[in-house]
């Protein structure tokens, strides 16, 4: 499996402040939010008059935010087809050989350099000293050899950068591994990198030459650290400029995905940039490719083509005192409209769906997007949830088509049929189709657990389970409990069900690990229905 972000700068927003989703044109909200799905024909997807088994914690309505069918990251020539490719690459294999020997080569010469150029340089803080930046001119010369290594004798470019006084910050589009490569020999600008590439062999040591800005996206006191940074350097004219690729990882270049806020907190003008690479045969973008045969196959081209476009710089409204949100918006419309490619709600996140549906041998992984920023926007959902709400969905056995039928359902949530287990699923099954895809089984699923009442819920479910005040949940307090909302269900049923919260399998769940699997399966607290209803005043005062 290839890593798609390995050299992917960016910043995520502040989990503090909503998503927003960047769009061409500028609906009104509640045609952006407009469901596609609908219950019994109905214009949308409600739940009025429904018997709802969520009610008791105040579910009112419920609906799935409409998708689009394109896949931001889909390499499309993802295996070699045709006579022309395979004669092309057999002719070109002894070619191969020469510029991998020119890639080892350069990459050996850049990386002594840079060596060189940070020994005993311990103030990092502070820019470069100018001797140690004309060091690094020697790798900044190499990498455009690498890039000749690869296909790319040369590479058209239309406009020009604007100064650094004019524009601190550039953003671009984020197609190949090649980008960075480009903008380092270009530009040599400091960079916002994933905290990961720092120990990368070679890459890592030149990165931290370019005094990169680390971010770890998934924490929120990096995050700040980074827009702090961002701020400072960008500020200052002694550093050089700062580049973003505010898309947050690689895509294919027919679409323009969510854009990160951290480029434009500071409120600095922003000089866009766009990177084309034109193909017939060989698509060059990332994908879910391996590195190593993306390399192979760029070696073995004649020539890879490459354009790069600079467009006008794009300053803040009232003296960069603009919002965010909505310099971000003109900034990604510039962009896909230089591009001519559509914006979608996908983000960083639906790649690690992605990637996980792939690694699950899934047979038509893009069934996993659900274009992640949208979802994070209405159901305030983390990316890291919605990868552990896919890992469940997929222990249903997902059908071909990406869908899950009823008794796959009960199967994954360890229920048995029954009249709640039928209203459970209708919540989901929005289209009464008989079966759910993953993104209606991840909204529901979210919508439930942010629910005000869903917190206080599962901690007073656990109170009524533990009877025996011991702090724990034995397997005959969890039947009592339970048997109102599943009579018929039988001890063999309640055993494989309470496995799932006993997860280490001592025969005693805590109070941390009941509410933890309620988490991860939100749709569960119904089971505890019939108690939590008993004591409704109670659950609103908890």
């Amino acid at each position: 499996m290839s890593d798609p972000d390995l050299y992917s700068p960016l910043l995520t927003s502040d989990p503090q402040s909503p998503t927003h989703i960047i769009t061409i044109q500028h609906p009104d909200p509640e045609q952006l939010y407009s469901p596609s799905l609908h219950r019994d024909g109905a214009d949308s997807a409600s739940h009025s008059g429904f018997d709802n088994p969520f009610g008791f914690l105040g579910s009112g309505d419920f609906c799935v935010p409409g998708s689009t069918t394109v896949n931001p990251f889909k390499n499309h020539t993802e295996r070699i087809e045709g006579v022309y490719e395979w004669v092309k690459i057999v002719i070109c294999l002894p070619i191969a050989l020469i510029r991998l020997v020119l890639f080892v080569s350069c990459l050996s010469v850049g990386y002594v350099a840079t060596k060189l150029a940070l020994s005993g340089w311990k103030d990092r803080h502070n820019p470069m000293p100018r001797w140690r930046s004309r060091v690094m001119l020697i790798t900044r010369f190499c990498s455009r050899f690498i890039l000749f290594s690869f296909g790319y004798h040369w590479i058209k470019r239309k406009g020009r950068p604007a100064p650094r006084t004019v524009a601190p910050i550039i953003v671009s589009n984020h197609v190949s591994y090649i980008d960075p490569i480009f903008y380092f020999y270009e530009l040599c600008p400091t960079i916002v990198a994933s905290e990961s590439h720092d120990s990368m062999p070679f890459v890592g040591t030149i990165i931290r030459a370019m005094q990169v800005i680390y971010v770890n996206r998934f924490s929120p006191s990096s995050r700040k650290h980074a827009v702090n940074e961002i701020k400072r350097k960008g500020g200052c004219d002694r550093f050089p400029r700062v580049l973003l690729f505010p898309e947050g990882t690689t895509t294919n270049g027919r679409a323009i995905i969510s854009f990160q806020l951290g480029a434009f907190i500071p409120g600095y003008p922003i000089q866009p940039v766009v990177v084309r690479y034109p193909h017939v045969h060989f698509d060059q973008s990332w994908g879910l490719i391996s590195l190593g045969k993306l390399m192979f196959r760029m070696f073995t081209q004649f020539h890879n083509f490459m354009e790069v476009e600079y467009l006008p710089v794009i300053y803040p409204h009232e003296n960069h005192k603009e919002h965010a949100v909505r310099f971000a918006e003109k900034t990604s419309h510039a962009i896909a409209s230089a591009l001519n490619v559509v914006q979608t709600g996908h983000s960083y996140g639906d790649l690690l769906l992605l990637m996980k549906a792939s690694q699950s041998n899934q047979n038509n992984p893009s069934n996993y997007l659900v274009e992640m920023a949208q979802v994070e926007s209405v159901f305030h959902i983390s990316t890291l949830e919605a990868v552990e709400f896919l890992e469940k969905f997929l222990s249903m056995n997902p059908d071909p088509s990406g869908r899950v039928h009823f008794d796959s359902f009960l199967n994954g949530l360890k229920l048995r049929p029954c009249a709640l287990s039928k209203k459970i699923f209708k919540f989901i099954d929005l289209e009464n189709n008989g079966f759910i895809n993953f993104k209606q089984f991840l909204c529901g699923s979210a919508h439930v657990m942010n629910l005000p009442l869903f917190r206080q819920a599962c901690e007073l479910a656990f109170a009524e389970c533990d009877t025996s005040r011991s702090n724990s949940v034995s397997l005959q307090d969890f039947q009592e409990l339970i048997r109102p909302a599943i009579p018929d269900m039988s001890d063999e049923e309640i055993s494989d069900l309470f496995d799932l919260f006993d997860a280490d399998g001592n025969g005693k769940v805590s109070k941390d690990a009941f509410i933890l699997c309620l988490r991860k399966n939100p749709l569960l607290i119904s089971i505890f229905s019939p108690c939590l209803l008993s004591n409704k005043d109670l659950l609103e005062r908890w």
